[in-house]
């Protein structure tokens, strides 16, 4: 099965009054730190959305190979870049989404969403933590139009809970922490 990645990256990142994008952690930025776990997991393709401070953000991932996809309406919402990215995928089998403020995800753990739809044969396998299901997240083909039909204010958490049935999930505990705010960044550096 091609299981492509799709790292939303598009944000104005408000709340922290920053490019969380470009925070780094283990000496890296966050987006680059994002797709590299997408790569080393074997996703391909490997797209990037981004939106606000998109040049300065496609610095960051020179020469990974990955396909950066501008979203030019990402302030309308995180379902706009979603929308973006599947667009630009459409010929994977699989789409994993994932959120480049989220620091503890790892390549193991995508390999495990993957390895969770194969065992399961669900059409979507998500990161269970803080007693709900979110992203990291996986969709199968069966899900694009879905995905491609949320609102701009949707997410992929959207679909997870719209139809339960149809969800596998992998625990995924360190799954709470990600960079929103100040206080998260300082969380981050603990």
């Amino acid at each position: 099965m091609k299981v492509g990645a799709i790292v939303l990256a598009a944000g104005g990142s408000a709340r922290l009054g920053q490019a969380k994008q470009l925070l780094t952690h283990g000496g890296e930025a966050l987006v680059r730190r994002s797709a590299q776990v997408a790569i080393e997991a074997g996703c391909s393709p490997v797209i990037v959305v981004l939106g606000s401070e998109r040049e300065r953000i496609a610095a960051e991932l020179h020469g990974l190979p990955v396909a950066i996809v501008e979203n030019e309406k990402w302030e309308r919402g995180i379902g706009s870049s979603l929308r973006a990215g599947v667009a630009a995928a459409l010929d994977s089998d699989a789409l994993i989404i994932l959120l480049c403020d989220q620091p503890r995800v790892d390549a193991a753990l995508l390999r495990r969403l993957c390895a969770a739809q194969a065992g399961s044969g669900q059409p979507m396998v998500a990161a269970a933590y803080a007693g709900s299901l979110g992203v990291p997240a996986l969709f199968t083909r069966s899900c694009f139009d879905r995905l491609l039909s949320l609102g701009d204010e949707s997410g992929a958490k959207a679909l997870l809970l719209a139809r339960p049935g149809e969800v596998a999930s992998v625990a995924f505990p360190a799954g709470t922490l990600d960079v929103d705010t100040p206080e998260d960044r300082r969380a981050l550096c603990d």
